[in-house]
């Protein structure tokens, strides 16, 4: 038996980074101490903005000592405030005669909200029955570096400059420019590469003036009685000479453009909701609002484009574009918003490789892998600035594409993106598929990624034996991303009119199954193998890589029963979610990146799988335990990546991967698409269609869909499972034209075409609304 998550005696609470506090919007992340200091010892602390710590030292200081810590909290994803007490120093002047500051109390309290840049709000308070004098100290210390370099102690390559200055009556400002610059020659790229950063401390009001120097702030004050002193600062940040947005103002946390932003995309996206009940409900319910709420906070505001909403990878190690993770995390998330998908392929189709560059790993048509904005990238002492290092994100656009054009029904929206997704399939025709007939990869880069698949750790792919496999690798998910990317942009192709080319496609997508279930197939194990080695011969371990062939469905169906039934043996499923790697394997390791841990992302998938499939037992499980996981973790939001511990009664909650990002999109958008697995839902705007095959697990007898976006429909519907366990539903609004039609959807393979065929004609009969 598993202690149950909803126990109201239980106190289980788990978190990744349990030492820091971290608050970020657009490519601002404040990582602090749980009190808000920065320690420039601690190389993970600071504040960064573009990927770039600015700040690696922040602390006040009462009276020339650190004050009494006595609460704080994030308040939302972007703000953060702190309360601090110190007794007087002129304490015992007045009865009882004691310095204890719970009796006499000088209050400090701390407010801060972040966005490309970081505003704070002090406030001094006052609360004893005497005058008292206060110095108020803030202590600072600049940092312009990348993270790498902050955790291996280097400092800054260019040059800082500090200046004061007073632009007019009771505004103070200090300037720290930073020029840097750096040759390089790689591989056949040389050049000089620049960087120019700066961080502006503006303080916009302070009821007395401040004392200034280069690296702290002091300013003295008289407090009566119950007397309150008020300042504000702003950190503006500066990127290439350009000042940067900030978010925030005096007393506000954040401006108005900002909150307009962000409620105009919550405001149109798909909610959710669910009665109050005994069961998981209510869990589900904060789960799939925290995590709307964190997709919302991890765009890319500089990234905006007409119609779309880029996301940032996660917090506080990827504020920055990593393809794959975009791509992954708007499909995952296209039943909340196509936003993000259409954000995706704007900010990743007109970054595409144009030339072939060795030290970047690009050729043309290739998809970038990612695009980090640090300060030894943008210098180019390694080529992240925009580097092409993955085969997934090359195959996950032409899937994105398809996916908007599904939810939207317009071609028109997804024409922009048609070339690119050609390109990039070309690309890996040309340069991944190879003689063995299927997809590998191997870095061409001095400073390049090993490992170019899904799993892109160093050391993620392995023998049976526990010893590594060298490149050139064909993992067996790449295959499936291949033979779901040709499906599936076939289909929109023919949409397009270009029969012969979508007719090839189809073609070349039934082939590759084919080889697939020949060669990956392993009939002593019932389960694919985890790839092939740079000899073509089979990587046998047993590993979570072949649920990802599960949901694409490239397995042969006569083989769907026993992957399901291995994905689900004690060794690969830990009672959280999937492993990585099999706990029997000799290279299992429960703490590792991909070797053990588990996924929520990946988890998500395969709960798709086995909707897919019919499988709804497997599916409820799955999903039953990924939502219980995110019930223990604070903020009921599922953190990148776990440990994967057995789940015991001896061990009720599993470790975390400590330097896990946290909020992360695809683990934010893995609840949307659990819940999308549950009730089935498949659009075909362009023929004004919804597919529902609703299964609700016990657990979830009751939820609404709320402003569910098809094409040009809006619809509100409301599913709900009966006395016999068969799962109802209804529409309880809609505005738009918009069928609703009750069967798997067309990539399933659970229902015969008479069955869809009268699915379809109950579908244009006037359907009743709920209520």
């Amino acid at each position: 038996m598993h202690r149950s998550i909803t126990d109201r005696g239980t106190l289980i609470k788990i978190r990744p980074r349990t030492t820091h506090t971290q608050i970020s919007r657009g490519r601002t992340a404040l990582i602090c101490e749980h009190n808000g200091e920065v320690h420039s010892e601690q190389p993970i602390e600071g504040l960064y903005i573009y990927d770039t710590r600015v700040l690696r030292r922040y602390a006040w200081r009462l009276n020339g000592t650190q004050p009494e810590f006595s609460c704080a909290s994030a308040v939302e994803q972007f703000s953060w405030m702190g309360y601090f007490i110190q007794a007087p120093e002129n304490c015992k002047e007045t009865p009882p005669h004691e310095c204890n500051p719970l009796r006499q109390t000088l209050e400090l309290r701390l407010t801060r909200s972040v966005g490309e840049g970081m505003h704070e709000d002090v406030h001094l308070t006052n609360h004893t029955q005497i005058t008292t004098d206060v110095t108020l100290e803030l202590e600072f210390e600049h940092a312009f570096t990348s993270q790498d370099e902050a955790k291996e102690g280097r400092k800054q390559h260019g040059k800082l400059n500090l200046t004061w200055s007073e632009p007019e009556p009771g505004v103070w400002e200090q300037m720290a420019d930073y020029r840097a610059e750096h040759a390089y020659s790689h591989q056949g790229e040389e050049g000089v590469a620049h960087l120019h950063r700066g961080i502006r401390l503006r303080i916009e009001h302070a009821d007395s003036p401040p004392e200034t120097a280069d690296r702290r702030l002091l300013f003295r004050m008289k407090l009566a009685p119950h007397e309150q002193w008020h300042a504000c600062l702003s950190w503006i940040a500066y990127r290439n000479g350009e000042r940067l947005p900030l978010a925030a103002q005096c007393s506000r946390v954040a401006s108005s453009d900002w909150n307009e932003r962000r409620a105009r995309l919550l405001s149109s996206s798909a909610s959710f909701s669910v009665p109050h009940a005994e069961d998981l409900s209510p869990l589900v319910d904060q789960v799939l609002e925290r995590s709307r709420l964190d997709l919302a906070d991890l765009r890319l505001y500089d990234l905006d484009s007409p119609g779309g909403v880029a996301l940032a990878a996660g917090v506080p190690t990827y504020i920055e574009v990593f393809g794959r993770d975009m791509e992954a995390a708007s499909w995952q998330a296209a039943t909340v918003s196509p936003q993000f998908l259409r954000g995706a392929l704007h900010t990743l189709s007109e970054r595409a490789a144009t030339e072939v560059n060795e030290w970047r790993d690009a050729q043309p048509g290739r998809i970038p892998h990612v695009l980090h904005t640090d300060p030894l990238s943008e210098l180019n002492f390694r080529p992240k600035s925009l580097y092409y290092g993955s085969v997934t994100s090359c195959l996950l656009l032409p899937i994105s594409a398809s996916e908007l054009w599904h939810w939207t029904g317009d071609l028109d929206t997804v024409r922009p993106y048609i070339g690119a997704c050609k390109a990039a399939l070309a690309w890996a025709d040309q340069y991944s598929l190879d003689e063995t007939g299927f997809y590998r990869y191997k870095t061409s880069s001095e400073q390049g990624v090993k490992n170019q698949g899904w799993k892109d750790s160093e050391d993620a792919i392995v023998y049976p034996d526990g010893s590594q496999v060298e490149a050139p690798i064909g993992t067996c998910e790449t295959q499936a991303f291949a033979y779901v990317a040709k499906l599936h942009f076939s289909e929109l192709l023919w949409r397009l009119g270009e029969i012969g080319a979508a007719r090839r496609m189809f073609t070349e997508a039934e082939e590759l199954k084919k080889r697939f279930n020949e060669k990956f197939w392993m009939e002593d194990e019932g389960f694919c193998a985890m790839g092939i080695d740079s000899k073509g011969e089979l990587i046998r371990s047993i590993a979570s890589d072949p649920g990802h062939c599960l949901l694409s469905g490239i397995i042969d169906e006569s083989r769907i029963a026993r992957t399901a039934a291995r994905l689900m043996r004690e060794d690969l499923f830990s009672g959280w979610g999937i492993r990585t790697l099999s706990s029997e394997h000799p290279a299992f390791n429960p703490f590792s990146y991909h070797r053990g841990s588990v996924w929520p992302v990946t988890t998500a998938g395969f709960v798709l799988g086995f909707s897919r499939y019919g499988l709804h037992g497997e599916m409820h499980r799955l999903a039953k335990a990924m939502f219980e996981l995110a019930g223990l973790c604070e903020h009921e939001r599922l953190p990148e990546v776990f440990a994967g511990h057995q789940r015991t009664e001896a061990q009720p909650f599993p470790g975390m991967y400590i330097r896990a990002d946290w909020p992360q999109a695809w683990s934010a958008s893995a609840p949307f698409l659990m819940l999308q697995a549950l009730l089935g839902i498949y659009p075909y705007a362009s023929a004004h269609l919804l597919f529902v095959d609703p299964h609700l697990p016990d657990w979830l007898p009751e939820i609404t869909v709320e402003q569910l976006r098809v094409g040009d429909a809006v619809a509100t519907l409301r599913f709900q499972r009966n006395s016999e366990g068969e799962t109802e539903w209804s529409i309880a609004d809609l505005e738009g034209p918009l069928h609703v039609v009750r069967q798997p959807s067309p990539w399933s393979l659970t229902a015969g075409w008479a069955e869809r065929t009268r699915d379809i004609v109950e579908s244009l009969l006037p359907h009743r609304k709920a209520g």
